[in-house]
C-alpha cells in the first residue's frame, strides 16, 4: 500500500473516533469524505490542467481531460501530479466510510455494566444515607497504591459478594456477579497484596458520584473509562488463596528493583530512579515530590514512554553495532520485551514501543523508516486494539508530543543552526513538544508553566543520565540487588541535583498561571492553526517558483501571534466582564467564591483536600491567579487548613479572620495558616460582631461570629449565611432578634424553627449538606421557597443575566427567580 494512502487511512480511523465527542459526529465524517472527494478532485484536475499548459509545446497538444479518462501521462508530466491523480476520489470516500465505521466501533467498546455486574446491586436511591456494608471476593488486578489520604488502593476483578447490612436489613449470602471494582483499604491490609491473588474485602459499597464543582474531578467518568461502575471503601482484606504466587511474577519484579534503589539512595531519591525507569504508577513516589515535578513541567519524566524507551533502545543498538542485523534485531526485541514488562502495559509504553519495533524492522531491512508513517500507523493499531485510548489522556500527550518532535524539531534546528547541535537539540526538543501539548493542557488543567521549557533544557542530561543508569541497576538487580544497588548509589549526585532544581523552580512565585478554561472550539482553531503552518512550511514550491523563506518566517510569527490571541482574548473579555456568585459542594464548612470583574471574594477554605481538590481547580478554572479578600469564618476554631495550600498558591491581598473566644488556643490550633499569611504577605484583620466591610460592590456584615451568621449584600440583594445552629440556640437567636430579612438564605440544610422562616422570608434557600431535612422541605413546599442543596444539585452559581444555575441536572422547572 502507498505511504501516502496508509496516512490518510489511519487518519480517517483516527478522526472517526475523535468524532464520537459529539453525537452528531458520526455522520460528519462520511460527509466530509464525500466533500473532499469532490474537491480534491478538482484541485487534481486543476493542477494538470496548470501543468500541461507549462509542458505543452505547439508539436505536442496535450488535453488534460484526456489523461484523466485514460490515465495516460507523458513523460514530462511531473511524478507528483501522477500519482495523484491516482483513484484520489474512491481515496477520500473510502476514508469516510472507515471513519464512519471507527465511530460505531468506539460506541460498541464502551464499557457497559452487565445485567449481574456488582453496581446492580447497589440501591438507586442516592439519598439513602444507610450505608451497604458487603463482603466481596475477586481476584487483585493490580498492586496496591498508596493515595493521598494514606490509603491504599487497587482494582478487583469481583466474583461474589455477600451483602452483610442491606438497606432493608437483610443479609444475601454469596451472591455470585461480575465486574471490576475501585478499592481503597488500610495501607496495613494491604501489605504483601500482589496482583492475581484471591482476597475478600469487607466494606460499604457505593456508586461514583459525578464532579459536584466545576474544574473537578470527574470520579464516575473515570471509573467508567476503566470499565468499572462502582467502588468500595474496604475495612478489612483477607488473602484467601491458599497458594502463594509466582515469586517472578512482574510485580514482584518490580518490587525487587524497587527496593535495590531504595536501599542504596534511600527517600526520594531511590523511589524518584524507580518511577524515571519504571513510570510512577509502578512506584508510591510522595506525592509532595511528584507534585513539584508537575508543577516545573516534568510530569513526563516520571511516565514510561516513548523517551524512555527511545533513550535505551539507542545504547542498546550502539553496543550492538558491530554484529549483524539480525543479531542486532534480537537484543532490540529482548530490550522492548523487558521494558514494557517492567513499566506495564499503557498507551504511552506501547505507542512507543512500536514505534522502536518499527526502527528495528528498518534496520533488519537495510530500509529507511518513515517516523511520520510508523506514528500514525502505530497509533492506529493500538487503537484498533482499544479504541477507548483515544480518550486517555496519556495517550493523547505521547501522540503529540513524539508529533510535534517528529515534524516540528527539524526546523526548529535549522533556525538555530548557529548554536552548537546539542544545545540546539537541548532548546528544540521541548519547544517543539510544548508547541502540539500546550493546547490540550491547556483545555485540560486550564495553567500554563512558565518555566517548563528552561527547566526541561537544563535538566535533559541529569534526566538522561538518571534513566539510563537506572535502567541498568533495574537489570542488574534482578540478578543480584546488592550489586545493582551499588550501580545504583553511583546516581545519588545526579538524583540530588534534579530534586534542588525541581525544589528551586516549584518555589519560584509564578510557577504555574491560571489561564481560565478554553473551550472545544478554541482548542479546534488552536490545533488548526498549529497544523495549517506545519502543512505550509512543507508545501510544495510552485513550479519554476523559489520559496519565500522570508514570507514563511513572518507567516510563523503572525500564527503565534493569532494562537495567543485566540487564548487571551476571549479570557481577558470573560474576566473583566463577569459577575458570579458560586456556593461550590464542600463537605464540610460552606465555601463561597464571588466574582465582581477582576476582583475576587473567598469566604471559607475547607480542610486540606476540599481546598485542593475542590477550590483550587475551580478557581484554576476561572483563570484566577489573585484573591483580593479571604475571609475566614470558622465553624470550628482552627479546623480550616484548607487555607495553607491557597495561600501558597495564589497571591492573596487581604486576609480577614474572625474574633475568637479562646484566643490562645485558636491561635495554637490555627498557627499553619497564620505562617501561611504571613509568607504571603497579606495585609491581616481580625472581625467583630456587627462590623461591616466593603469588598468591591458587594458588603459584608459580620452577625454572630460563633454561629456564624453573615448578610451579604449582592446586586441589591440580601444573601443571610446561617451556620450549624441548633433548634435551642435558634430560639436564643430569635429572641435577640438576630435574624434581617432577606431574599437568599444559606444554611446547613438542619432543621429550622418555622418562626425563624417567618421572620427573614427568603425566595431562595440554599443548603451546603449531602442532604435537607425533611421538616424543611416541606415548609420550602408550603412557602413558594426554592431549594437547591449541594448533595443533590452539585454547586450552585448565580448571575445576574442567568439567576441560578446547578452544576448536575435536576427536576427544578425554573432556577432563575432572580
Amino acid at each position: 500500500m502507498n505511504q501516502a494512502v496508509a496516512i490518510v487511512i489511519s487518519l480517517a480511523y483516527i478522526l472517526g473516533l475523535v468524532s464520537t465527542i459529539v453525537p452528531w459526529g458520526i455522520y460528519v465524517m462520511l460527509t466530509v469524505g464525500l466533500v473532499l472527494a469532490i474537491i480534491v478532485q478538482q484541485g487534481y484536475r486543476q493542477n494538470l490542467r496548470r501543468s500541461t499548459k507549462i509542458i505543452a509545446t505547439p508539436q505536442q497538444k496535450i488535453n488534460s481531460e484526456d489523461l484523466l479518462r485514460n490515465g495516460q501521462f507523458p513523460d514530462l508530466l511531473p511524478k507528483r501530479t501522477r500519482k495523484s491523480l491516482l483513484n484520489s476520489n474512491w481515496l477520500w470516500i473510502t476514508a469516510g466510510a472507515i471513519a464512519f465505521v471507527a465511530s460505531f466501533y468506539f460506541l460498541v467498546r464502551v464499557p457497559q455494566p452487565s445485567i449481574d455486574d456488582v453496581s446492580k446491586i447497589i440501591p438507586v436511591d442516592r439519598d439513602s444515607q444507610q450505608q451497604q456494608v458487603v463482603t466481596v471476593r475477586g481476584k487483585v488486578l493490580s498492586l496496591p497504591r498508596k493515595t493521598r489520604s494514606q490509603k491504599a488502593q487497587l482494582w478487583l476483578n469481583v466474583t461474589q459478594v455477600s451483602e452483610i447490612v442491606g438497606t432493608d436489613g437483610s443479609a444475601n449470602v454469596h451472591q455470585d456477579v461480575t465486574g471490576k471494582l475501585y478499592v481503597t483499604v488500610p495501607l496495613l491490609h494491604a501489605t504483601g497484596v500482589y496482583p492475581g491473588e484471591a482476597v475478600a474485602i469487607t466494606g460499604s459499597l457505593y456508586k461514583p458520584s459525578p464532579t459536584t464543582n466545576p474544574g473537578g474531578f470527574d470520579f464516575r467518568a473515570y471509573l467508567a473509562r476503566q470499565g468499572a461502575f462502582a467502588g468500595i471503601t474496604g475495612y478489612k482484606l483477607t488473602i484467601t488463596n491458599q497458594e502463594r504466587t509466582n515469586t517472578w511474577g512482574l510485580s514482584r519484579i518490580r518490587q525487587r528493583i524497587i527496593r535495590s534503589h531504595v536501599s542504596s539512595l534511600g527517600v526520594p531519591e531511590g523511589p524518584l530512579v524507580s518511577a524515571m525507569v519504571l513510570g510512577r504508577r509502578a512506584v508510591d513516589l510522595s506525592y509532595q515530590l511528584r507534585d513539584k515535578f508537575v508543577k516545573v513541567g516534568l510530569a513526563h519524566v516520571l511516565a514510561a514512554s516513548g523517551f524512555h524507551i527511545s533513550l535505551i533502545l539507542g545504547v542498546v543498538l550502539t553496543l550492538t553495532k558491530s554484529l549483524s542485523p539480525g543479531a542486532r534485531f534480537g537484543f532490540g526485541i529482548l530490550t522492548l520485551i523487558i521494558y514494557v514488562g517492567l513499566a506495564g502495559i499503557s498507551p504511552s509504553v506501547l505507542r512507543a514501543a512500536f514505534m522502536g519495533l518499527a526502527a528495528l524492522i528498518g534496520i533488519v531491512s537495510q530500509r529507511q523508516v518513515q517516523t511520520l508513517a510508523s506514528l500514525v500507523v502505530a497509533a492506529t493499531f493500538l487503537l484498533l486494539i482499544n479504541p477507548l485510548w483515544i480518550w486517555d489522556l496519556g495517550f493523547q500527550l505521547s501522540f503529540l508530543a513524539t508529533f510535534g518532535l517528529l515534524v516540528t524539531a527539524p526546523p526548529l534546528m535549522k533556525l538555530l543552526d548557529w548554536l552548537p547541535s546539542g544545545i540546539a537539540s537541548l532548546v528544540a526538543i521541548p519547544i517543539a513538544a510544548s508547541i502540539w501539548t500546550l493546547p490540550l493542557l491547556l483545555y485540560v488543567f486550564h495553567v500554563v508553566s512558565p518555566y517548563t521549557i528552561f527547566v526541561n533544557i537544563i535538566t535533559a542530561p541529569l534526566v538522561a543520565v538518571i534513566t539510563l543508569g537506572g535502567f541498568i541497576s533495574a537489570i542488574v538487580a534482578l540478578i543480584s540487588p546488592y550489586i545493582g544497588g551499588l550501580i545504583a548509589g553511583i546516581l545519588y549526585f545526579p538524583v540530588r541535583v534534579l530534586i534542588e532544581i525541581v525544589n528551586f523552580f516549584s518555589a519560584l512565585p509564578g510557577n504555574q498561571v491560571a489561564v481560565g478554561a478554553i473551550s472545544i472550539y478554541q482548542l479546534v482553531v488552536l490545533y488548526g492553526l498549529i497544523c495549517g503552518i506545519w502543512l505550509w512550511r512543507n508545501r510544495p514550491p510552485k513550479v519554476n517558483q523559489r520559496k519565500k523563506k522570508k514570507f514563511s518566517l513572518k507567516f510563523w510569527q503572525w500564527g503565534v501571534v493569532l494562537a495567543i490571541a485566540i487564548i487571551i482574548i476571549p479570557l481577558w473579555y470573560t474576566r473583566a466582564s463577569v459577575f458570579q456568585a458560586t456556593i461550590l459542594d464542600s463537605s464540610q464548612e460552606p465555601v463561597f467564591v464571588i466574582q465582581d470583574g477582576r476582583k475576587v471574594t473567598l469566604i471559607n477554605s475547607g480542610d486540606e483536600n476540599t481546598a485542593r481538590f475542590m477550590v483550587l481547580p475551580f478557581l484554576r478554572q476561572q483563570g484566577i491567579n489573585r484573591i483580593n479578600w479571604s475571609i475566614a469564618l470558622h465553624s470550628q476554631k482552627g479546623l480550616s487548613r484548607g487555607w495553607s495550600d491557597i495561600l501558597n498558591t495564589l497571591r492573596v491581598k487581604i486576609f480577614y479572620d474572625v474574633e475568637a473566644d479562646d484566643q490562645k488556643n485558636y491561635q495554637t490550633n490555627n498557627q499553619p495558616v497564620l505562617d501561611a499569611v504571613g509568607a504571603s504577605r497579606a495585609d491581616y484583620f481580625t472581625l467583630v460582631n456587627n462590623q461591616t466591610i466593603e469588598l468591591g460592590s458587594i458588603q459584608m456584615k459580620l452577625i454572630n461570629s460563633e454561629t456564624p451568621i453573615v448578610e451579604f449584600m449582592i446586586h441589591g440583594q440580601k444573601w443571610l449565611l446561617l451556620g450549624d445552629v441548633k433548634l435551642p440556640e435558634q430560639s436564643r437567636l430569635l429572641a435577640a432578634r438576630s435574624f434581617p430579612q432577606t431574599q437568599v438564605l444559606w444554611w446547613s440544610g438542619n432543621k429550622l424553627n418555622p418562626e425563624l422562616l417567618n421572620i427573614i422570608r427568603p425566595k431562595v434557600a440554599i443548603a451546603s449538606s449531602n442532604s435537607v431535612h425533611p421538616d424543611m422541605v416541606e415548609l420550602c413546599q408550603e412557602n413558594n421557597i426554592l431549594l437547591f442543596w449541594t448533595g443533590r444539585d452539585g454547586a450552585i452559581q448565580w448571575t445576574p443575566a442567568t439567576g441560578f444555575q446547578t452544576t448536575l441536572e435536576s427536576d427544578k422547572v425554573d432556577s432563575s427567580l432572580l
